[in-house]
């Protein structure tokens, strides 16, 4: 009984012993389910660009996080276990920094354990948050900087010292370096400083100094704009990259949605939160205006998880439902509050308890759903099917563990084909036999072609040299269907299966 209450004592008057606990039991829930080896899409890419230090990537500089990379390259030197898997291990380490940067964020702002718990525990195993926590992603980097961000913000509101000003201006500059999302920051913090300095809270060089502090943590992503610039000499044309990449503005912008981008957001939402203590959020938000340290405190954390909230809602790209992320990150802050809120009336203490539990019921329900959405979503399933992926399960459950699917396509479809041959494949598919092929040292006489990245030395696309090719060389293509290879190939080529790719011939 005395030794429970030390450790009480020593979890309440040190929050930092708290935030290396949860630290580290996030980090080995993220490790355990965290992909070993290469991985399908934008995680396949990731690698892919590390593998070859590329800062800046071919998609426009809104899409380049630089920060990220540059965290890639450094592990990528590690000469520890597979490349691949160091990669994706990034993302788990930043998770369970994000999740002890929110533990310690409540802590230090409701003076608790037990809310901020709640608070942790909520983001940890939210469905969009684990899944890209085992994955190569910039997303939970984002949302240890954006945390971060609301520390040091809480500790100048409670302290008044310009240090944690700077601290400020610093984490927002190296968020926007890793991703642009940094910006809804960038203009919240600006607003502040403003005001501040109009009010006379800071003085005119105080300010300064938190702009050279941005600066120097967005040099990263300076650095590529201003090297953009100078070589295209096209000042509109680099902003627009740098602010919607390089084919994005439309659906960045956009500003309508349909019927069923609505019902499919709502899904998105309920599946990140399948547990009673979901309840907490509204609590939460009900009672947020009296736990707050300061008023414009509180005007930030509501003006940036409803910017958050809109900028996803409204966003039309097919996975837009991984842009909700920092507004989870919000939905977990006002649990906590809520959370506080709800101990608080609580005579019996050991309910919190069962609380806590019931914020972990997601990690249960997430092995169902599957079994669910086959049954009552049949689209998930009509979409391309891709060898050793199982639509329903890759997607629904967040956790990796074990998952070699990527990998096993890669290795069969560089052993199936023959000596020089060709091997074209959609961006899905095509990081995947890249990386395995250039880091292993796997088949180095195949040529691998897509629309966006090919292997070392290999002739750029285009129909004359795929007419040649195919008339010289065994040519292959990982998925002849529309929309994941160019309609002249589908015209004019017709395709036999050999597992798990295609064969190339002349029509008829």
């Amino acid at each position: 009984m005395i030794l429970r209450i030390e450790k009480e004592k020593l979890l309440i008057s040190k929050p930092w012993f708290g935030y290396v606990a949860v630290f580290v039991l996030s980090a080995a829930l993220y490790i355990a389910t965290c992909a070993p080896t290469v991985l399908w899409q934008d995680s396949g890419l990731f690698q892919y660009r590390i593998w070859h230090n590329d800062l800046q990537g071919k998609l426009g500089l809104a899409l380049a996080h630089p920060l990220y990379i540059m965290i890639g390259i450094s592990a990528k030197y590690i000469p520890l276990g597979n490349f691949a898997h160091r990669i994706n291990l990034i993302s788990a380490i930043s998770a369970a920094i994000a999740v002890a940067n929110l533990f310690l964020l409540m802590r230090l702002w409701l003076g608790k354990n037990s809310p901020a718990m709640a608070s942790a525990i909520t983001l940890a195993v939210s469905w969009t948050f684990w899944q890209h926590a085992v994955i190569a992603e910039v997303y939970t980097l984002y949302a240890a900087q954006m945390l971060a961000e609301l520390i040091v913000l809480l500790m100048f509101i409670r302290s008044r010292r310009v240090g944690y000003l700077f601290l400020l201006a610093l984490f927002n500059g190296l968020a926007i370096s890793n991703h642009m999302w940094g910006v809804f920051g960038f203009a919240c913090y600006t607003v502040f400083l403003i005001h501040l300095l109009i009010r006379k809270n800071i003085t005119i060089k105080i300010f300064a100094v938190a702009v050279v502090m941005w600066i120097i943590g967005a040099l990263p992503y300076e650095f590529l704009v201003i090297k953009s610039f100078f070589a295209t000499g096209d000042f509109f044309g680099t902003i627009s990259s740098a602010l919607f990449g390089g084919a994005w503005q439309g659906v960045v912008s956009n500003t309508s949605v349909s019927t069923k981008i609505i019902f499919e957001n709502i899904v998105f939402i309920v599946l990140n939160f399948p547990t009673p203590s979901a309840l907490l959020i509204f609590v939460g938000i009900r009672s947020f205006r009296n736990k707050l340290p300061g008023k414009a405190f509180g005007n930030i954390i509501i003006a940036l998880a409803i910017l958050y909230f809109v900028f996803a809602f409204r966003y039309t790209v097919p996975d837009r439902y991984a842009f909700f992320l920092p507004f989870y990150c919000f939905a977990a802050i006002f649990a906590g509050i809520g959370a506080d809120w709800f101990f608080r009336q609580l005579a019996n203490k050991k309910w919190i308890y069962l609380v806590l539990c019931f914020s972990m019921t997601p990690a249960v329900v997430y092995f169902f759903t599957p079994t669910i959405a086959r049954r009552y979503y049949k689209s998930l399933g009509q979409r391309r099917q891709r060898p050793y992926r199982d639509e329903y399960a890759y997607f629904l459950e967040p956790w990796k563990t074990g998952y070699r699917g990527a990998e096993r396509f890669a290795t069969e479809t560089l052993e199936t084909v023959e000596q020089c041959a060709v091997i074209y494949a959609y961006t899905t598919d095509v990081h995947a036999i890249l990386v395995l092929q250039e880091t292993q040292s796997i088949r180095s006489d195949v040529m691998v072609v897509s629309d966006y990245d090919a292997s070392i030395g290999a002739e750029i696309l285009n129909e004359q040299a795929f007419e040649k090719w195919v008339k010289e060389r065994p040519v292959y293509c990982a998925s002849p269907f529309k929309g994941y290879c160019p309609d002249w190939m589908l015209e004019n080529y017709e395709f036999e299966q050999t597992w798990p790719i295609y064969k190339v011939v002349r029509k008829k």
